[in-house]
């Protein structure tokens, strides 16, 4: 079942590159449903959620915005649309949250700034280059903040995709070429192996998800592995109440076996600025 990961920066292409892929692969495409499902279990509008990714929130958005759910609830979709499997995902931090499965080709498509200007102003039909040069500029300051809040990592690192596609000089056609020639190499075959841990990593984002949601949990901020069903808590908690509430909200969760509730509490929580009274 092929998945592919794909970066989304505006006008480098990447929406027609996943398009073409798509479509010659029958495969199904993730992209703005995304929003729509995140919006839905937090509560708020989808546009405040599109323009927190855009960098478009007003300031009083940015300050009040729940930034750590959406990230918890877009890694539940990312990863349990890729765990179903034929699909391409872009954007969202599909490559980095799923650059750990070996079957799965993280792909960079890029475009040098002034075509990308260029096409932003055929876009809107519009000669103001200032205007598309400032917001290519927004859409990409935005990005790259997220990734860097959300992952630790440098956006623009080649180093963290298996491959990076220029779309100023090559058409779509052959980053489309190109990307199913890596889908066929023996490195991104599917293995029983790489399908269990990416159903496995689609479990843990769940039960995150679940602990999120969850009154009694969430503040529960804990590692949690998954393997064929068999979930494993570690970490620490402020009180025991959160450590049988934690155990309870996993072991509810579709696909989950059983529960290692491996959580401590900590003994003497008042002395750590940021325990909760």
């Amino acid at each position: 079942m092929a998945v592919v990961a794909l970066t989304q920066g505006m006008g480098s292409l990447a929406q027609d590159v996943a398009e073409q892929l798509a479509d010659e692969l029958n495969l199904a495409t993730l992209q703005h449903e995304v929003a729509d499902r995140v919006a839905e279990k937090m509560h708020v509008p989808r546009s405040l959620i599109s323009r927190l990714r855009a960098g478009k929130a007003g300031p009083i958005e940015r300050l009040t915005a729940d930034r750590a759910s959406i990230a918890v609830y877009t890694a539940e979709e990312v990863l349990e649309t890729a765990a179903r499997g034929n699909v391409v995902l872009r954007g969202w931090g599909a490559t980095l949250l799923l650059r750990a499965v070996p079957h799965v080709p993280c792909v960079r498509i890029m475009r040098p700034f002034e075509k990308r200007v260029d096409w932003l102003m055929a876009q809107l039909e519009t000669d103001d280059r200032e205007l598309a040069e400032n917001e290519i500029r927004r859409s990409d300051h935005s990005n790259a903040t997220r990734m860097h809040e959300q992952f630790g990592v440098d956006w623009g690192d080649p180093a963290l995709f298996d491959m990076v596609l220029n779309t100023d000089r090559l058409s779509v056609e052959t980053c489309v070429q190109q990307v199913k020639a890596l889908l066929a190499r023996p490195e991104f075959a599917e293995t029983e192996a790489s399908r269990a841990l990416l159903q496995g990593m689609a479990l843990s984002a769940r039960v995150r998800s679940a602990l999120r949601s969850d009154e009694a949990t969430t503040q529960v901020d804990v590692t949690i592995e998954a393997v064929q069903g068999c979930v494993k808590l570690r970490g620490i908690v402020m009180t025991a109440d959160e450590c049988e509430a934690a155990g309870r909200v996993a072991a509810a969760v579709a696909g989950v076996a059983s529960v290692d509730n491996q959580l401590r509490v900590m003994a003497k929580s008042r002395l750590f600025p940021s325990a909760r009274n």
